[in-house]
């Protein structure tokens, strides 16, 4: 779950040759192809699987180590709720998911590309129909200024991508997101990828191994993600 383009140039390259000339693959690439129909994504999920770009083919990721926010131990820095309420922001779950995949998926000039392709948009529109992905909205006035989305399983929410009209909205985002699912009754909050931009939102990197047994017990609860107070 990040606002970079993902997975990028390095990630989308094709396999290099060894030594031997066996083809080398990308570090977490585990599968090649296939398609974004909803039942392939709950099936991914659930196996500590998530897909990246499709261009220009499909790719299936499980990488070590895996980032995570620690839903028992994660704070929300002071200046991140000083900026929600300095600007008035309001905050709600699943109002606008369209809206929130299409702000993702917006060129910008930190992301000149983006790999939420119409593909995409139509196979997590559908998750949303069904009740297994989420939205969360960011709104000055009736401007929607920030959120992100992603897939919820159980107790397991997979964030998928942010973005922001605002400085700070996406992290404000985060912020509501975390203290929903705790609410909630979640226990595992899915940030895929370490980066230095999730780093600095206070995101954690486990091994890949303990990320699974965190996973297997996260889905076999009951949670809800619902609509509350803003961060604080």
């Amino acid at each position: 779950m990040d606002e970079s383009d993902r997975p990028g140039a390095a990630h989308r390259a094709a396999a290099s040759n060894t030594d031997d000339g066996e083809p080398e693959w990308p570090s977490g690439l585990v599968a090649v192809g296939g398609t974004l129909d909803p039942d392939t994504l709950v099936a991914a999920y659930s196996a500590g699987i998530f897909p990246w770009s499709s261009d220009p083919v499909l790719t299936w990721w499980s990488p070590d180590p895996r980032a995570i926010f620690d839903l028992e131990t994660w704070r929300c820095h002071r200046t991140i709720s000083r900026s929600a309420r300095r600007a008035g922001w309001r905050f709600s779950v699943d109002r606008d998911f369209a809206g929130v995949m299409r702000g993702c998926a917006e060129a910008t000039a930190e992301r000149p590309a983006t790999w939420i392709t119409d593909d995409f948009l139509r196979s997590y529109e559908e998750l949303h129909r069904r009740g297994l992905a989420h939205s969360i909205e960011v709104w000055e006035g009736d401007a929607l200024v920030g959120g992100l989305y992603g897939v919820a399983l159980g107790g397991f929410f997979g964030g998928e991508s942010m973005f922001h009209r605002r400085t700070d909205a996406s992290k404000a985002a985060v912020a509501y997101l975390v203290e929903r699912l705790r609410a909630g009754g979640f226990s595992l909050l899915d940030a895929q990828v370490p980066t230095a931009h999730l780093d600095r939102l206070g995101a954690v990197a486990i091994p890949r191994p303990d990320y699974m047994i965190r996973l297997r017990t996260a889905l076999a609860q009951t949670a809800l993600l619902t609509d509350g107070d803003p961060p604080r």
